[in-house]
């Protein structure tokens, strides 16, 4: 009998609601809630596939020491015993835990409350650091709370959306298409994109302000002057809920349009255009995410957007306010637990006495955290030098995700005691644990999550538990236990953690703190499983619901007023003349974080199946890069190879490249190696997003591609890129000399076997090689080699793996590299939710299919996120373009 479970994804900070579906014959399929408030039904690409990533490959099913199997009770005593023994001997602050977004409330709580309230540090810090922190800071300043104003709703009732540093129809798909629906629907509503690239979201926006990297600080006290010789400026709202208008003014004033245009790269025409939409539309959604956050000026960014809001009292009512769109699926959930550094559970914080009393003793404990911990940088750094000494990893791939990466892998392999809490078996990170624990992944666990609206969700669990594997709130409890907390960390179950989770979130509050869900404080199991998505705040015994703040003011300042900062621009660039580029890294549509979940689905990978780098045709000039050629990318800190991409949608002087590929997918991409350790210094975020860097081609002796029934392995050579096909693997290649035999080569990496012989050919004079491994009608591999990028239909290539190939002529077309007579390629997939390619779109707008609707009704393409639909676009206006010439 099939059974359906209401379940949250575990991707972005939309926190989408999903229905597993188990059939009789066992098999897991996916599809959006229609009730659940944030997706209303709808899924990104990722979501739609996350029944494609759920298999037990490459699972860690059991606990090891020293990478031997050991049992529950061998590991969890040795954790606790290093870590007793290491505070007993250095002090609290010698040990630290970094955690993740990925983690659900509950374990995050448990976290927080083991490290702050009994090992009495503070050294507890969270991926969201890279994401989120900057966010965090400026509510903080602004507000004297982390408090997210708005909901998902207001985007929809805005009449301007500003999306700054926010490639929305990519990183958050959802929300995207709720805006695009609103705007179809209201073509007068306005859409602003502030990005230096012309990314995917610029394809609903009225106006596109291509800003140079950091100018956003800038371009809004230049708003914040421009509004101040207005009626935009709410006077009573200011006079009667804010403190610090002057000064914020003083300074936003006294930048002029020379400098303003100097420090944003926009013309006066452009900026004077932004300045007056937003001056003349009341209803305005500001949006930002990583491009505002990830920045060495990231606070003060944030800072001066909420100045606008503030100044013209657009906050907190329907259809406006600054909106931070949060990265990861549970980012929020860490903040109210007080998942970072610098916090205490329930938005309460460290340097508050009376928070910290308040805290310590509703736990009970026998000491508090006095003082801020270690941020991630810092406390990668504290592990380099020798100040940790025992480490806990939990769901998370530093080695991969912080900046100076190289640096930060090092450190974990030298500190004395490294545990790892991972679902993965191989991952940058988990090489270096002397313990690595099984974790439970998505569908496995059970618990809370909440999205940027502030919105709770159960995360359900619909499968039974692999193996050996256990919740991450349970293992951090046991090492309590052990370590002599046995009274508070006795967890029944998350439904009791929840609870206090509650409980403390209204002990003592009386309306003094934003998060406040003490309905829930009494929340039975039955209840727990019953749980429907709700918005906090949800105070005990009150029926109005609050579902915005700030409208009437009662801000969480100890005068309950705002306060505006008086922001200033970053100092010049960071380029010099050995590394005259800026580097922007990134997300891309269907992948997600260090692939360690969108890397299993084949489905996710057709899209874009390696690692490039974003270049403006005139820049790829410059230097010799070729499109389609390997482009090595260098800093002081970090090296990496990746693709060139050449495309007038990146400005001059800057390249993007995502922030996905690792070491089990690509040779060189660990693209976090070249990024600086710069921070910002209020709230300790990396600068992700302005880089200096140096470019140059790649040299190589030859290209190749591979496609593979098995994994390949053993890969060293001048440049791979692994990434998961249907029915196998796709591999890309870049050799420096040729081995000594090409056959013996395929049979050693490509898991060939020893008597069957290759079909091919070779050409010395023009350096063509191919070779096909057939096991009776069976593809086994197929590998092509040239002396330039490698000229195969790889999609069709792909598909002949499951092909039978009875006849010698699809065998030929195989070697051939291109389908026989009578198919067309798909060509580079462009609808993922479909497997849609961009050869069949061009097929069907010259058939007659003009608008993005038309080749929805003929191919499905577009149809179901919607990601896509921007490329779509694109595609059919070169089409028509091209006929038109």
């Amino acid at each position: 009998m099939s059974t359906e479970t209401k379940t949250t994804c575990p991707y972005c900070g939309v926190g989408c609601g999903v229905i597993a579906r188990i059939d009789d014959a066992g098999v897991v399929s996916v599809k959006g809630d229609p009730d659940h408030p944030a997706n209303f039904g709808r899924l990104c690409s990722k979501g739609s596939a996350l029944a494609e990533t759920i298999d037990l490959d490459g699972r860690v099913l059991y606990p090891q020491i020293g990478g031997q199997r050991a049992s529950w009770d061998e590991a969890l005593d040795l954790v606790a015993s290093r870590f007793s023994e290491t505070i007993a001997q250095h002090g609290p602050d010698s040990v630290a835990f970094y955690i993740s977004g990925q983690l659900l409330t509950e374990d995050y709580y448990v976290a927080n409350k083991l490290m702050k309230g009994f090992v009495g540090s503070a050294n507890i810090d969270t991926n969201s650091r890279l994401c989120m922190s900057s966010s965090v800071a400026g509510h903080r300043r602004a507000f004297g709370a982390d408090t997210v104003p708005g909901v998902y709703e207001d985007i929809e009732l805005a009449d301007l959306v500003i999306l700054t540093g926010s490639n929305l129809a990519w990183c958050h798909p959802v929300i995207y298409q709720r805006l695009a629906a609103a705007k179809a629907a209201r073509p007068g509503m306005k859409v602003v994109v502030i990005d230096p690239r012309r990314t995917m979201t610029a394809d609903i926006a009225d106006l596109h302000l291509a800003i140079r990297p950091d100018g956003d600080v800038a371009l809004f006290m230049g708003l914040l002057a421009h509004l101040a010789g207005t009626a935009a400026i709410d006077r009573n709202y200011v006079d009667t809920h804010t403190n610090g208008f002057e000064e914020a003014f003083t300074a936003a004033s006294a930048l002029g349009i020379a400098e303003l245009m100097e420090l944003t790269g926009l013309p006066s025409m452009q900026l004077r255009q932004f300045f007056r939409l937003f001056e003349q539309t009341e209803r305005v959604v500001t949006c930002y995410s990583q491009g505002v956050n990830q920045s060495s000026c990231g606070t003060d960014k944030v800072n001066a957007i909420i100045n606008c809001h503030l100044a013209t009292g657009r906050i907190g009512r329907a259809g406006m306010g600054p909106f931070s769109l949060t990265g990861q699926p549970n980012a929020m959930g860490g903040r109210e637990v007080g998942g970072l550094a610098h916090m205490l559970a329930a938005h309460m914080t460290i340097e508050n006495p009376d928070d910290r009393d308040r805290v310590q003793r509703f736990w009970r404990s026998p000491d508090i955290a006095r003082k801020p911990g270690l941020k991630a940088v810092d406390m990668f750094r504290a592990v380099a030098d020798g100040r940790i000494k025992a480490l806990w990893i939990m769901a998370t791939n530093p080695a991969v995700s912080m900046p100076d990466a190289d640096t930060v892998a090092a450190a974990i392999a030298a500190c004395p005691f490294v545990v790892v809490s991972d679902v993965l078996q191989e991952t940058d990170t988990t090489k270096y644990a002397h313990i690595l624990l099984p974790s439970l992944g998505w569908g496995e666990k059970d618990g809370t999550v909440t999205n940027s609206e502030r919105r709770i969700s159960r995360q359900r669990a619909f499968l039974n538990h692999p193996g050996e594997a256990k919740a991450d709130w349970w293992q951090m409890a046991e090492v309590g236990r052990r370590m002599g907390f046995e009274d508070a960390f006795s967890f029944p179950s998350a439904a009791d953690i929840f609870a206090e989770h509650a409980a403390l979130s209204a002990f003592e509050n009386g309306g003094s703190r934003d998060f406040d869900i003490g309905a829930y404080a009494e929340t039975s199991t039955p209840v727990y499983d019953a749980m429907t998505p709700f918005q906090w705040p949800q105070p005990e015994h009150t029926t109005a619901q609050v579902t915005r703040f700030f409208g009437d003011g009662g801000f969480f300042h100890a005068d309950g007023k705002a306060r505006f900062v008086a922001v200033s621009v970053p100092t010049s660039g960071r380029t010099s003349a050995d590394f005259p580029f800026t580097l922007n890294t990134g997300r891309i549509r269907d992948q997600w974080h260090t692939m360690t979940r969108t890397g299993k689905s084949a489905r996710l990978s057709a899209h874009i199946a390696e690692p490039f780098a974003e270049i403006h045709p005139g820049d790829a000039m410059e230097i010799g890069v070729a499109s389609a050629a390997l482009v090595e990318i260098e800093s002081p800190y970090g090296k990496a190879v990746v693709r060139a991409l050449v495309t007038d949608r990146q400005a001059r002087g800057s390249l993007f490249v995502p922030m996905h590929w690792n070491d089990q997918f690509a040779a060189k991409a660990r693209i976090d190696a070249v990024v600086a350790p710069i921070t910002d210094p209020f709230s300790g975020q990396p600068a992700s997003k302005n880089v200096a860097i140096a470019a140059r081609p790649l040299q190589v002796a030859s290209y190749g591609f591979a496609v593979s029934a098995a994994k390949p392995q053993g890969l060293d050579t001048a440049y791979w890129a692994l990434a998961k096909a249907e029915g196998g693997w796709r591999l890309e290649l870049a050799f420096d000399a040729a081995p000594e035999n090409w056959t013996q080569w395929c049979r050693t990496h490509l898991g060939i076997p020893g008597h069957i012989e290759p079909l091919g050919y070779a050409d010395a004079q023009s350096g063509d090689l191919r070779l096909a491994f057939f096991d009776g009608d069976r593809l086994l591999a197929a590998f092509f080699l040239a002396r330039q990028p490698v000229g195969v239909a790889r999609n069709w290539a792909i598909e002949q793996l499951a092909v039978q190939h009875t006849e010698m002529a699809k065998r030929f077309a195989v070697v051939a590299g291109r389908p026989d007579a009578g198919r067309i390629d798909p060509g580079a997939t462009v609808c993922s939710c479909f497997s849609v390619g961009v050869n069949q779109i061009v097929a069907a707008v010259h058939g007659g299919c003009h608008s993005v609707e038309a080749v929805g009704r003929e191919l499905n393409a577009g149809t179901n996120c919607g990601s896509c639909r921007a490329e779509i676009r694109g595609i059919i206006d070169g089409c028509l373009a091209a006929a038109a010439e």
